[in-house]
């Protein structure tokens, strides 16, 4: 019995469509598929369309209502895919739509509903691809490069400006890793904020559905996948208010890694950050509101050119009344290529040292504080090992290698990689200690 899967294809329209069709026939037979000449030998049918006048798109539904006659399982694909609405409301019996020239998201389509038999000649990759993280959880880079110039900082000239990935690409991405078995996803980029400002928040295309480009909307369909979305540095933009009651709702993780850098704004400017510390503060306080169960963790750098003791003390002043949850701390370091260092008024190496280590005591106190507060509590807790201590996991204000963790230290039955409703009974400067309910 023949098991290799068969695919139909049917193409219309213009010859960038039939380029388009080109390229996804040589990737399904690259992969191993073979095509179909007819309905009834294909185990689906791509239909790749037009939509250019209204004669093409009756002709375009036409086909699609005749393969589904005909096969029953049609992926669509092309210009009329763009306006998806269109195709669905004709046909809701369709298993996916693409837009135009959607190489990868028309094989992502064609995995999920036909997927290929294994070939230990040539599957060496997994769908998900190869990480260097846990099963459990991954990274989710959504961009490359920053359009920022920091004064401290050479990752644009390292890196260029900002590059938004497709995020009908990194839906499909978030996919593959969700249906491998990832639990976590953690949203990361230069600037999470940014996402799609360099394309002017194009919309792209999930699941046929249209999605802009937008650090929102992505959050949005990320939650779609039942899996923990954890967003990484974020810069503090007005729009970041939009994302607050999606954590508020439980639809991701009530949780935001902000590098505020300082909060005198005259180091701000010097650094050429965005945001002044009272606004930063009333944002803080605002979000809290709406979400009170909301983690912020942050990085600060002491010493920076020119910081005098005033300066020193506004950060210090700032912290107290932040009461972020994590807070790293790094004095300032002259970076080869940091336009920075040309700034007169540099500070001591001892100088800075110190108030590294006053601001870190301060917030040791309030990171403690803030910590023994969920004492009584009952988190959810993602196992991530089990060790001679226990079970060592994460909740949901504990990203992975940065921040604490929570100790079980009755494991059984406990397993990397799943879920556990703790009690908390202890905390730490860092860590908590909980038992399962």
């Amino acid at each position: 019995m023949d098991t290799v899967p068969k695919v139909g294809f049917v193409s219309l329209g213009c010859p960038k469509a039939t380029s388009d069709s080109e390229r996804i026939l040589t990737e399904l037979r690259a992969e191993g598929y073979l095509i179909a000449p007819n309905y009834q030998d294909a185990d689906l049918v791509v239909v790749n369309t037009c939509g250019f006048i209204d004669a093409a798109v009756e002709e375009s539904l036409d086909a699609i209502g005749e393969a589904l006659a005909e096969n029953g399982k049609v992926i669509v694909t092309g210009c009329l895919g763009a306006n998806a609405a269109v195709v669905k409301n004709a046909h809701p019996a369709v298993l996916a739509v693409t837009g135009p020239h959607a190489t990868e998201a028309v094989m992502a389509a064609v995995h999920m509903h036909l997927p290929k038999p294994h070939d230990p000649y040539l599957d060496l990759v997994p769908p998900q691809g190869i990480r260097l993280t846990p099963d459990h959880y991954a990274y989710l880079k959504i961009s490359e490069g920053c359009n920022h110039r920091c004064s401290f900082c050479i990752i644009p000239s390292m890196r260029g400006d900002l590059v938004s990935r497709p995020v009908g690409e990194v839906m499909q991405e978030a996919e593959r890793l969700a249906a491998a078995g990832v639990k976590e996803l953690l949203v990361i980029s230069q600037d999470t904020s940014a996402y799609g400002v360099d394309i002017k928040y194009r919309t792209g295309f999930w699941q046929g559905r249209p999605l802009k480009t937008r650090m929102t909307e992505l959050a949005a369909a990320l939650a779609e996948l039942d899996v923990w979305v954890r967003l990484h540095y974020v810069y503090p933009y007005p729009h970041v208010d939009e994302v607050i009651p999606l954590m508020a709702e439980g639809k991701i993780l009530p949780y935001l890694d902000i590098p505020f850098q300082h909060a005198s704004p005259r180091i701000l400017k010097a650094m050429k950050r965005p945001a002044a510390a009272e606004n930063t503060l009333a944002r803080i306080r605002a979000w809290r509101e709406i979400c009170p169960e909301l983690v912020i963790r942050s990085t600060f750098i002491t010493g920076f050119p020119g910081e005098t003791e005033a300066d020193f003390e506004q950060l210090m002043d700032f912290i107290e009344e932040a009461e972020l949850d994590r807070v790293g701390c790094f004095t300032y370091s002259a970076v080869d290529g940091a336009t920075a260092n040309a700034l007169p008024d540099h500070v001591p190496e001892e100088v800075k040292e110190e108030r590294r280590a006053r601001l870190m005591e301060r917030q040791a106190d309030i990171s403690a504080d803030r910590l023994e507060a969920r004492i009584g509590q009952t988190l959810t807790v993602l196992i991530d090992e089990i060790s001679v201590e226990g079970a060592i996991g994460r909740s949901y204000a504990d990203a992975p290698e940065i921040d604490g963790v929570v100790v079980i230290e009755d494991a059984a039955g406990l397993v990397p990689g799943e879920f556990a409703t703790v009690r908390i009974v202890d905390s730490g400067e860092h860590d908590l200690w909980g038992e399962c309910v």
